[in-house]
Order: C-alpha cells, then sequence, then structure tokens
C-alpha cells in the first residue's frame, strides 16, 4: 500500500505540474480548447499507479550489470572444518533488531486512505443528494420559444439525443447533469431578467458542456478524487481543469457569434456572477458559475478572443502531441516502480494444494514441498507460499556459497578469526568454521562474509539467479534480517533445487562444501539437510523458516516452511512443524 501512495503521489503530482508549466509556457500558442485537452493526458496518467505491472512490463529495463565475482586473496585465513552429523543440531540463535517504524505501517496507511476516501464519500454522496433533489423539484420549461430556442441550438451543434429543459427554484446558477437521461436546468424567472439572446448564449454553452462529454468527465473527476484525496496538488489540478473547462466552452460558443455579440456574451457571464450564490458540492454538474478570481480569468479570456488560424491550431496539435510522449515516457518508470516485488507469481501446473491447517495452529503459515523424482510440488496456502518476506538466516546457505566463490574462505581454509565482541550466545563468541557457524547460526561470520563482497557484485549474483525481490538497499549485513531483502517460500524451494544440481554454474566443491555446512542428521538411511531462520524484530519473534532437503537415496525432497502471526514464531516452530509433516508424509 505504501509503495502504491508513493507512486501515485510522485506520478500525479510531477504530471500535473508539468502540464501546468506546458500551459504557461505555451499559453500563446495553445488554443483554449487545446489547453483543456490536455488535461486528457493528466488523466490518463493518473491511472498509471492503478494498471497492473505486467499489461506494460518492460522486462530487464532496470537490470543491473556487473562481472562474476573475482577470488580474492585469504591467504590469512586459517584452516578448519567438520561435518555436522547428527547429535543436537537444532541451534536456533538469532539476534533481533530494532525499527522505528511500525511493523505494520502498510496497514496504518490503508486505514489512513481508506478513513480519507470515506469522507470523500460522503461529500459525493451529499453532492448527489443535492443533485437529485435539483432533478426531482425541476419543472420542464413551457415557454415555446425558449423551446425553440433550444432546439435550434441543438441542432447548430448537431445534437439530435433528447434533452430535458426545466427550470429549478434551487439553483442560482444554469447546470446540466445526467448519464442516462440529462438536465439542463435554467434558474427559476431566468425569463424575466434575460432576453432571448442571452438565453441562446446559456443554452449553447450547457450544451457545448454535453457535447464535450463533460458529464462523463465530471464522475472521472470524482472517481480520481476518492483515489487521490491526500494530495492537495491533485485539488488544484482538477480546480484550474475545472477553469480551462469553461473557458474552452466559452471559446466554443465565441466561435459560432459574431463579433458584435462577443460583449454581450460577457456580460451575460458577469449578470450571472452578481446574481448567484455559489451552489457548493455539485460535483456530478457542469455549471455555469466560477470563483470571483476564475470569473476575471475567463471574461480576459472572452475580451481578448480571436479566431484561431490554422497555423494556431497546428502548433496546439505539435505541443499537445509532445505532452503526450512525455505522459507515454512515464510507462516504463510506473512500470519499474509499481512492479508487485511483495509476491513471487506462481505459474506451474505441476502443483497440487493440500489443507495442512491442523499443523499450523496458532500460527500464519505456509507450507512448500517438491518431489525431484514425479516433478511435482504440495503447497499448503497458496496465499503465502507466494508472499515474500525476509529471508533472515536460510539466507546465510547462500552467503557461504558467495564467500567461498569469492575466495574469502575454501574448502581447506573456512576458519575465520572471532573479533572480540561479546555477544548474546557463548557459541558466537569464539573462531569459527563454516560448520560451527552454520550450525550455531553466528551472525557475525556470515556478515564478515557480507563485507568482503562488493554490494554491486552481490547484486549482480542475486539477479542472476533470481533471488526474491534481489532488494539490497538495507545495507551490507544488514538487508538479509528483517530488512530489504524478501524471498517467498516457493522461491526458496526452486533456489534450493537449483543449487542442490549446481543449475547456476558454482564450482562444485563449493555447492559440496555448502551441502555439507547444512547436513543436519541422517534416519534409517535418509538425510535431512537445511537451514533454520528467525526474524525478531524489538524483541518479538515474528518470522520464523526451516528449508533444506531430505535425500533417501533414490529421490531428493526439497522443502520450505514459513511461519508467522504466532506468540513466537521462530525457526524452532518452524522445524518442529516441516518435521511432523515430513514424518507423516513417510518422507523423514
Amino acid at each position: 500500500m505504501l509503495n502504491l501512495v508513493v507512486i501515485s503521489f510522485v506520478v500525479s503530482s510531477f504530471t500535473a505540474a508539468v502540464i501546468m508549466l506546458v500551459k504557461k509556457v505555451f499559453r500563446r500558442q495553445l488554443s483554449a480548447g487545446w489547453q483543456y485537452n490536455l488535461w486528457f493526458l493528466w488523466l490518463i496518467a493518473l491511472a498509471l499507479p492503478f494498471i497492473p505491472s505486467h499489461y506494460f512490463h518492460i522486462q530487464g529495463l532496470f537490470d543491473f550489470n556487473a562481472h562474476s565475482i573475482q577470488p580474492i586473496d585469504s591467504s590469512d585465513m586459517d584452516t578448519g572444518g567438520q561435518a555436522v552429523t547428527g547429535g543436537n543440531w537444532l541451534q536456533d540463535f538469532t539476534v533481533s533488531v530494532h525499527r522505528k517504524t511500525p511493523a505494520n505501517l502498510n496497514t496504518i496507511i490503508l486505514i489512513l486512505w481508506i478513513a480519507g476516501s470515506l469522507v470523500c464519500s460522503v461529500m459525493t454522496v451529499l453532492a448527489w443528494l443535492k443533485i437529485n433533489n435539483i432533478r426531482r423539484t425541476a419543472a420542464t420549461i413551457t415557454n415555446k420559444e425558449v423551446i425553440s430556442l433550444f432546439e435550434q441550438c441543438k441542432q447548430s451543434l448537431n445534437i439530435t439525443r433528447p434533452l430535458v429543459i426545466a427550470e429549478s427554484p434551487l439553483i442560482q446558477s444554469p447546470m446540466t447533469f445526467g448519464l442516462l437521461k440529462t438536465y439542463v436546468v435554467l434558474p427559476v424567472g431566468y425569463d424575466e431578467w434575460l432576453s432571448l439572446n442571452e438565453i441562446k448564449y446559456i443554452l449553447l454553452h450547457e450544451l457545448h458542456h454535453y457535447k464535450n462529454k463533460d458529464i462523463w468527465t465530471n464522475y472521472l473527476i470524482v472517481i480520481y478524487q476518492l483515489l487521490y484525496w491526500y494530495n492537495p496538488l491533485i485539488w488544484i489540478a482538477f480546480r484550474e481543469m475545472r477553469l480551462d473547462r469553461e473557458i474552452a466552452c466559452d471559446t466554443a460558443v465565441l466561435k459560432s457569434l459574431d463579433e458584435y455579440s462577443y460583449v454581450e456574451y460577457g456580460n451575460t457571464i458577469i449578470n450571472f456572477a452578481d446574481r448567484q450564490r455559489q451552489d457548493e458540492g455539485l460535483a456530478f454538474a457542469s455549471q455555469l458559475h466560477d470563483s470571483m478570481k476564475q470569473l476575471k480569468k475567463r471574461i480576459h479570456r472572452i475580451a481578448s478572443f480571436t479566431t484561431e488560424s490554422r497555423m494556431s491550431g497546428q502548433k496546439s496539435i505539435a505541443i499537445f502531441i509532445l505532452a503526450g510522449l512525455f505522459v507515454s515516457i512515464q510507462v516504463p518508470l510506473v512500470s519499474a516502480m509499481s512492479d508487485d516485488q511483495s509476491r513471487y507469481r506462481l505459474q506451474d501446473e505441476r502443483v497440487s494444494y493440500e489443507d495442512l491447517n491442523t499443523y499450523f495452529a496458532g500460527y500464519e503459515g505456509s507450507f512448500v514441498l517438491y518431489d525431484r523424482q514425479t516433478d511435482q510440488y504440495i503447497i499448503y496456502n497458496k496465499d503465502r507460499s507466494t508472499l515474500r518476506v525476509s529471508p533472515d538466516s536460510t539466507y546465510k546457505i547462500f552467503l557461504s556459497l558467495y564467500g567461498l566463490e569469492a575466495g574469502l574462505i575454501s574448502g581447506e581454509n573456512t576458519l575465520l578469526k572471532w573479533n572480540g565482541i561479546q555477544y548474546p550466545y557463548d557459541a558466537w563468541n569464539r573462531d569459527q568454521n563454516l560448520f560451527t557457524a552454520m550450525s550455531s547460526s553466528v551472525n557475525w561470520y556470515f556478515q564478515e562474509l557480507d563485507r568482503g563482497i562488493p554490494q554491486n557484485l552481490m547484486q549482480h549474483e542475486l539477479n542472476r539467479i533470481g533471488y526474491g525481490n534481489g532488494d539490497l538497499s538495507g545495507g551490507t549485513t544488514q538487508y538479509w534480517m528483517e530488512s530489504s531483502l524478501k524471498i517467498s517460500p516457493v522461491e526458496q524451494v526452486r533456489l534450493l533445487q537449483s543449487f542442490y544440481t549446481n543449475q547456476f554454474g558454482f564450482h562444485d566443491d563449493n555447492v559440496q562444501t555448502v551441502k555439507d555446512s547444512i547436513r543436519l542428521s541422517e534416519n534409517e538411511g535418509r538425510v535431512l539437510s537445511g537451514k533454520t531462520g528467525t526474524g525478531a524484530v524489538n524483541g518479538k519473534n515474528i518470522n520464523g523458516w526451516f528449508i533444506g532437503y531430505v535425500e533417501d537415496g533414490e529421490n531428493t525432497y526439497f522443502f520450505a516452511t514459513n511461519i508467522a502471526n504466532g506468540k513466537n514464531s521462530g525457526g524452532s516452530e518452524a522445524t518442529a512443524i516441516t518435521l511432523s509433516i515430513l514424518k507423516d508424509k513417510g518422507i523423514y
């Protein structure tokens, strides 16, 4: 939700500002009608953030380019290493991260956005009720001269659809409203102080609103105001758009009059300003009235009106096309910004879904199992299986592989010296090799590996293997611990398959070293390998992982379990759930 709010705010504000700038810079070259038409490009831009990104996704446009990881001198590394087989292998150590931003920020923003939209919706309903009341109280005009004049005006604009012309005591300014049945409504007693010519001007103005589909535009504006209520520039831009619409209608009317009628038309507009009170909140109607500031602009444009030359029209079209190109170049940018990185798009016919809810009592979670022999997936909780969350310590599988590939450690030399800092677990406060560090999930060991790999090279590698959202913006040594990097259970399983069969072309010896480091236990000829992960924020375990695979000599099963929102959502709990499922399925 936060991402959508930011994108929509940036796109709407930037495009509105550019259009207002174009109008100001080219005000002499743009005709009134084309100045109004520019706003329709803005309306298109307002829709872009809400269009699913896959409709205009440009793949690979923003991929990072980098070279392969190069070996780093490790001559000062000490040797050491041992396989972890059997014993008490489950040591789910973690360190809590502190987060000032609320974990449920998206929910808070969603609630605020809904609350604002509801307030705007109430205002919209009140406006609709006002319009409906005007429609109910409006009496059809019976004055034959006015009816005849109305039909002449319709004919001059090639309008053939039946329209209702009426008068109402509830309004002071002429207005047009209604989608299926359109009403042109004048204030009661209009014929007592308006001449037939002045009535003609008003009718032409309102009929131009109808012909230009301004009633439909009103409804679209209301929808956008409900969506973008939080952006003050939106309200300013819509006010300017309405002014340009009135000026465009004024200009259209003036084009059909002789030059001796221009002053009379302007005086008609002024006379209504003297008599009317502003009918506030009539969002669905096109009205003749304006604020005094806007009225002055309209009168100035009427007074300075000249017939548009052919060259002027061509300039207006050219400027409009250039502005249209500007809106179109935002499409790939919006695509990149709005691409939903919070989920993995699962498109696989080899999936069957099972209800394993009884195993997850008290937790929201997902379980993904891949049977290599049958090439089939079993998934519990389709929605959460594609939801990306922090990998936490499960990421250490790939961190260790990258450390080996970069030469920071080697299969014969995986020892790193303890830095002397006292950590909350005794097992961390000593020299570590890859096997002890993996077994005790020693953060400082893997953070040291992370520091030794340039971030641009790490970014390249994560993009290459498709590791979740590949977002390293959380900063070196931190991005994988309840921070920017996210991955889904389905992706965990797929990456484990690729790692196991070395589809990414790493050194075979390095892959085998990592496999040995995550080997956990053996039972009746079946070998369990894997890694836990626990995400702790502000002292509370909120994210639990257990990922890995089981080898039985003939087949290999890959799995990933993730839990959240329980009393204690950690790797230990995820492991217990996983082992129960694997046991009941006869896998381990």
